[in-house]
């Protein structure tokens, strides 16, 4: 006999539709999975024959066959022990087939029928609801996120007894309480890390604030200890909060590779993603046989912080070239082709030499005018010509430390951050881009108008400050937002010197 029960499957950071058509036929006892499943779908034979029998019901000892439709694209995971042991269940009179025609399964089993969370329980859903699938029935710690979906009903099930009760009417289960804000955008959590906490290096502050209005690429340069990293992990409390629409997209990926948290159904704080310098280029863009994201599509709407920037290897920090052109990445494997989203800011820290105390003026640096020029020239041209901003943050002083003044916490911040990307968005619409960075010539020549003023110094830093032409682009685009900040329409020249400050490592590490 012959039973079809409808489940799903993930294709990037979106799902499909996956019929599991089980056929129980005389012979010899064999059960077989087909429809190119992988090696924990073939596994899911033994897992689905204990559940059930340990579950109290039969299992026929005849020929059993599984099929995952379509069979042309290749299929990962354990979610389909569930719909399979249903689809045995079934196929044997053992559960009426009337609530599985409209109904969507998905859940991994354990040896006792007991049933574990799956991946991706948010995209599930959304594809479920454009599928016009009306209910989805999937375990019960995924059942907050799938229920951020208006539309379809989510039935948590702890087990494959409570499931096959549920099928057969015999118990009736309450559907997940829909779960989504309606409003355009999500109500930040109060933040743990404040600006407030960073004593000093206020001309640092103040980059970043103008990195996060415009959403422009960053690097920090200077010793160690002076603050870098904890001027980084700060910046998320800045960036404007997101939107319904960021959130949703940010709660997909995190869902999708497993670390959402079962109490978080929907993400509601920015991304900070902080891999260590021994990563490799299918940790930080993703990878694997059947592409999973890396590091760049966890950052997305988010920060990704690379800390002692020349310590990566040269190969991981070229890939990355890519995504920060395109705001999204992707991977080819012989199994398939997937692209996912990367709109991250990226932030760098790195030590100006080897020893770390080049510049410093209270500790001596030992390393010679060779060593300093190779450690920095680890880092390609191409890459800092896709990083806007780059600021010295020198060793905080025993006065600035020892003082009980503050600075301004990081929700004031945040409200001139957002102004000023009130106004990019209105710039902006109707386009693809979001914010000043991605700005391209024909935005610039329009947006980034300066009067004769601020083109002399502009003259004066091609010319006389070593800048090279490529600089041009960047300062103007810097300009354009330290003019947002100011609400101002116009760059003026004060805009254009404060952004020909962002320049000042081209000069003294970088020669161009």
């Amino acid at each position: 006999m012959l039973a079809t029960v409808l489940s799903s499957a993930l294709l990037g950071i979106d799902a499909y539709v996956v019929k599991v058509e089980v056929d129980v036929a005389g012979g010899m006892p064999y059960f077989s999975t087909v429809g190119l499943p992988d090696s924990a779908i073939k596994e899911s034979r033994d897992r689905v024959t204990a559940a059930i029998k340990n579950s109290g019901f039969y299992f026929p000892p005849t020929r059993i066959t599984a099929n995952l439709a379509p069979a042309d694209i290749r299929k990962a995971g354990s979610a389909f022990d569930l719909p399979i042991a249903i689809g045995v269940m079934a196929a044997t009179n053992q559960i009426d087939t009337a609530r599985l025609e409209n109904a969507m399964i998905l859940g991994e089993l354990a040896l006792d029928g007991t049933i574990r969370g799956i991946q991706g329980g948010l995209p599930i859903a959304i594809a479920a609801k454009e599928n016009n699938i009306k209910n989805l029935i999937l375990p019960a710690e995924n059942a907050k996120e799938a229920a951020i979906v208006d539309g379809v009903n989510i039935y948590p099930i702890a087990s494959l007894s409570e499931a096959a009760a549920f099928l057969n009417a015999e118990q009736e289960i309450a559907p997940e309480p829909h779960t989504l804000d309606t409003d355009t955008q999500t109500t930040q959590p109060e933040m743990h890390i404040d600006l407030l906490d960073v004593k000093g290096q206020e001309h640092v502050k103040r980059a970043i604030e103008v990195a996060a209005a415009g959403g422009h690429n960053l690097i920090m340069i200077g010793p160690p200890g002076s603050g870098k990293t904890m001027i980084a992990k700060r910046i998320p409390s800045i960036l404007p909060r997101l939107s319904m629409d960021e959130s949703l997209e940010t709660t997909k990926i995190q869902s999708i590779i497993g670390i959402l948290p079962s109490d978080t159904p929907l993400v509601v704080t920015r991304p900070y993603r902080s891999p260590h310098h021994t990563i490799s280029d299918a940790g930080l863009i993703g990878g694997g046989n059947v592409p999973r994201p890396g590091e760049v599509s966890l950052a997305h709407n988010g920060v990704l912080f690379l800390d002692e920037l020349p310590e990566f290897r040269r190969n991981v920090l070229e890939v990355m070239r890519q995504p920060l052109e395109d705001r999204q990445v992707t991977i080819s494997r012989a199994a398939a082709s997937l692209t996912y989203p990367a709109n991250f800011m990226l932030v760098a820290a790195m030590n100006p030499c080897p020893c770390g105390f080049f510049s410093d003026p209270s500790r001596d640096c030992k390393c010679t005018p060779t060593q300093i020029q190779n450690y920095v020239s680890r880092i390609s041209g191409p890459l800092l010509d896709r990083i806007d901003i780059q600021v010295e943050v020198p060793a905080v002083k025993y006065a600035e430390l020892s003082a009980e003044t503050t600075g301004e916490p990081s929700v004031r911040v945040q409200e001139r951050v957002e102004a000023a990307r009130q106004i990019q968005h209105g710039r902006f619409a109707g386009t693809t881009i979001h914010a000043n960075a991605g700005m391209q010539s024909k935005q610039i020549r329009e947006y980034c108008k300066v009067d004769d003023q601020a083109q002399d110094l502009l003259r004066v830093a091609i010319n006389q400050l070593g800048l090279s032409a490529r600089a041009y682009d960047r300062i103007l685009k810097v300009a354009r937002t330290i003019a947002d900040l100011d609400q101002n329409p116009n760059i003026e020249a004060v805009h254009v010197s404060e952004a020909i400050q962002y320049r000042s490592l081209d000069r003294s590490f970088w020669k161009e």
